[in-house]
């Protein structure tokens, strides 16, 4: 296939245009869902609960979170797409690709299988997107381009490393706990959604010639 065709650059822009959209949608989700939460205690409480029985329109969230996870799985497409356009490494391509579509289906999931239920936990499928930086970087690690890029993905995978080690209380034990376990979840989930976004729109870039 010749992937200098201009119409392949313009469907993987055009599908990373959507991995800008996912994060902010989510993002959109969380904000209403927790407005139309009266009580609702950021510091101890876990996002999920937005979705649980417990809320007040518990539909907000989960619709929200459904929404993304199709978004993020069409945005590992373009991903998969572009990394193939820009590096010629087919592997990378769809070791990316298919992260991106398992965390999608694991928040797709987790919205028809709110929280307490058990089977919201196929939401952690999403949690495979950490190593999606690693393999980015893999593709690209022969380009002399794309230095920004590189860096924020770099920067990216030693926040999410960090802030991993921590909440799995792997070291400094009780420095998460019950009182802050909330701030600490929404940490984490800004740099885990968060970076696809920023990604996407490099990536975009990099595809314009």
């Amino acid at each position: 296939m010749n992937f200098e065709r201009p119409e392949l650059r313009q469907a993987a822009r055009g599908l990373l245009l959507v991995g800008i959209a996912a994060p902010i949608l989510a993002f959109l989700a969380v904000l209403v869902a927790a407005m139309s939460y009266v009580g609702f205690d950021h510091a101890r409480q876990y996002l999920s609960e937005l979705g649980g029985a417990t809320a007040a329109h518990p539909w907000i969230f989960n619709f929200g979170v459904m929404i993304a996870g199709v978004l993020t799985g069409v945005a590992g497409i373009g991903f998969g797409l572009a990394v193939v356009i820009l590096t010629r490494s087919p592997v990378s391509a769809v070791l990316v690709g298919l992260l991106f579509i398992l965390a999608g289906i694991g928040l797709v999931m987790s919205s028809l299988y709110p929280w307490p239920d058990p089977r919201h936990m196929a939401i952690n499928l999403g949690l495979g997107i950490q190593l999606a930086p690693v393999f980015l970087l893999v593709g690209l690690r022969q380009s002399l381009e794309l230095t920004r890029l590189k860096r924020f993905l770099v920067g990216v995978f030693v926040m999410m490393a960090v802030l991993t080690v921590l909440t799995k209380h792997l070291v400094f034990p009780g420095t998460v706990n019950d009182f802050n376990v909330g701030y600490w979840e929404r940490a984490f989930a800004i740099v885990l959604v968060g970076w696809v976004g920023v990604a996407a729109h490099l990536m975009r870039r990099a595809l314009v010639r």
